[in-house]
């Protein structure tokens, strides 16, 4: 059981800005209408109640709002309008971040375990977005918010959640890297010295084509609603470790079968793995799958790099390409599955996702593309192993567990580093129990037929 403590509204600590408007790039474009994103950051660290509300609360109250002097956007609200114009991000003095304070005694060595979990019981920990506010010519939707849970004598649980089209993972990643600096520190010194600050003009987008307008005149007239997760999910959460012996086991057995293929990493192999793996594991219940029909799998790559400009490094915001990788149900079927997906992975990415004459070259076309996997059998990526949040010290310690709620919204997996497996990845999964429990046994027997 969970029980709220206290509730704050944090602004950022005063750096000038009284005002701030930032238009919607065509990156941020196509995630108004997505579910939110929220991640949650588990740490062994026993303390009391008393030293928790006496001293943990009061010091992340005071490093947040430094932390977002910096980071003004996550504190701004959505500006959406309901007749003319295009929507905004607006930032102005008085905003603010919510933060919920709470205790449970729910089973902290239960929630930071891999084996299989109900996915229900995560919601505790983490807070939905706001309500949007209704004003005569907008919508007002916030666009983040945190909650922080106490295990007595055990730990203590951060939870994110964030608009979609605020940023995408490399730039909340960075902003909960800094707090854990500001923090751990106790000021922004250390932050100001050992990283960039984080740039929000959105003029680095160079948006020739108008494709923000062609996203705008497509999206304007669909209704605005809220897609959060409505429990129960009727899932169960597993985590899967990959390590670095198994992604060489891998690598190896791809480039005795495929000796040419250019591109072939971590990522890669694991998801090739993962997504036969997923495949083999069955339909959902009651559903019929046809031999030729399609399975997808969908993943997004940082464009910063890919754009022409490049876009700055610290770029806060959307700049995200992609690839959508399309076989036959009956090829990801056969015994040689593996192989086959993973050279159909390499090459879209040595054609497409590393080429930049090519990420970006349909962009206007990719809310076409997003439909198209819409109620298709499909499975994409949260999260990326250059995104390490194993190492965001608060001030006690690296993180137990990292889980991403998302994915139980969508056939989603998540991707990170492995906490304790140098060179390893951590896969999270969503799923039905049946289909789980199948995934698990064709996981493991898949490794052990490369030994």
């Amino acid at each position: 059981m969970t029980t709220l403590l206290e509730h704050f509204e944090v602004q950022p600590a005063p750096n000038g800005v009284t005002e701030l408007k930032l238009p919607l790039t065509f990156f941020d474009m196509p995630w108004l209408y997505f579910h939110s994103i929220q991640r949650l950051l588990f740490y062994e660290f026993p303390c009391s109640k008393a030293h928790f509300l006496e001293t943990i609360v009061p010091n992340l109250k005071k490093s947040l709002p430094l932390t977002l002097r910096h980071y003004i956007p996550l504190a701004s609200n959505i500006l959406y309008p309901l007749r003319d114009g295009k929507p905004v991000f607006r930032y102005v003095v008085g905003d603010s971040v919510r933060l919920t304070v709470a205790e449970t005694n729910d089973d902290c060595n239960n929630l930071t375990a891999n084996y299989v979990r109900d996915a229900d019981q995560f919601y505790a920990f983490v807070l939905p977005l706001p309500p949007p506010k209704d004003e005569p010519e907008y919508k007002i939707i916030p666009v983040f918010c945190l909650q922080l849970t106490l295990f007595p004598n055990r730990g203590v649980c951060i939870g994110f959640t964030n608009h979609h089209a605020i940023g995408d993972a490399s730039s909340i990643v960075g902003f909960i890297k800094a707090w854990a600096s500001i923090n751990k520190f106790s000021g922004d010194s250390q932050f100001i010295e050992d990283i960039s600050l984080p740039l929000y003009d959105k003029s680095v987008i160079k948006d020739p084509r108008g494709i923000a307008d062609i996203y705008w005149n497509q999206l304007k007239n669909v209704k605005l609603q809220s897609l959060s997760l409505h429990l129960p999910t009727n899932k169960v959460r597993a985590t899967y470790i990959l390590h670095e012996a198994d992604i060489k086991k891998l690598k190896d057995s791809v480039l005795a079968r495929k000796p040419g293929l250019v591109h072939l990493s971590s990522f890669v192999v694991t998801t090739a793995y993962v997504w036969t793996c997923f495949v083999k594991s069955g339909p959902a219940s009651g559903e019929q799958v046809d031999a030729d029909e399609p399975e997808y799998f969908a993943f997004a790559a940082d464009g910063r790099t890919r754009t022409d400009p490049p876009v700055p490094a610290n770029y806060f915001g959307n700049c995200l390409g992609g690839g959508i990788v399309r076989i036959q149900h009956q090829k990801l079927m056969i015994k040689d599955s593996f192989f086959v997906a993973a050279e159909a992975i390499s090459e879209i990415i040595r054609i497409k996702v590393n080429n930049k004459d090519e990420i970006f070259k349909e962009a206007e076309n990719l809310l076409t593309n997003f439909k198209e996997l819409m109620g298709k059998r499909a499975l994409s990526v949260s999260g990326s192993p250059k995104f390490d949040l194993y190492n965001a010290d608060y001030g006690w310690g690296r993180p137990k567990k990292l889980e991403t709620l998302s994915i139980d919204g969508d056939n989603s997996i998540s991707l990170c580093k492995s906490r304790d497996s140098e060179g390893g990845l951590e896969v999270g999964l969503s799923l039905s129990k049946t289909k789980m429990d199948a995934f698990a046994v064709i996981f493991a027997n898949g490794l052990r037929e490369l030994d």
